[in-house]
């Protein structure tokens, strides 16, 4: 086992280390970013090595940089926008995919109902310990739980569309 170890780290030890260049970029709004890769646009400088780079992204932009002003319509901030006809289909789509999704889960519910009803009914030889019997009969009643908790968030789903 130490053998294992020890070659393990003999071989990390000689791997060799991977350093790739950072560049960062600002463009024209002032938003920064950072790549390993070339960029191919003006504003973008590689950093020194031994500066450190956070990948774990930041807080959020100040509200009054994000949020469009009252007078500023939706179009204007970069938000596509779906004509009414267009919205209807993908709602009824939507609703049709979801009716669909509950229909096969209630049929899988019955399935798991039928399956834990028949299981209910056998008792074997070595379970002469009630625990075995429930244990045995765990799986099947996690399975019609889970069923159930699918049908609920379902139907919860199609209550909150439109």
């Amino acid at each position: 086992m130490t053998l294992r170890i020890s070659l393990l780290l003999a071989a990390l030890l000689c791997s060799p280390l991977v350093r790739a260049d950072i560049f960062k970029c600002v463009d024209e709004a002032g938003h920064v970013t950072y790549t390993n890769s070339k960029p191919s646009g003006k504003g973008c400088s590689t950093l020194a090595r031994d500066q450190a780079v956070s990948s774990v992204p930041g807080g959020g932009r100040p509200a009054a940089a994000s949020a469009p002003s009252s007078g500023a319509s939706s179009a204007s901030v970069g938000f596509p926008r779906v004509d009414s006809g267009t919205q209807k289909a993908r709602d009824t789509d939507r609703r049709r995919i979801l009716e669909e999704e509950l229909a096969t889960e209630q049929r899988a519910l019955d399935g798991a109902q039928k399956q834990l009803t028949e299981q209910e009914a056998v008792r074997y030889g070595d379970e002469r310990n009630y625990q075995k019997v429930l244990d045995r009969l765990q799986p099947f009643k996690d399975k019609v739980h889970l069923h159930e908790r699918n049908i609920e968030a379902l139907k919860r789903e199609i209550g909150n569309l439109r």
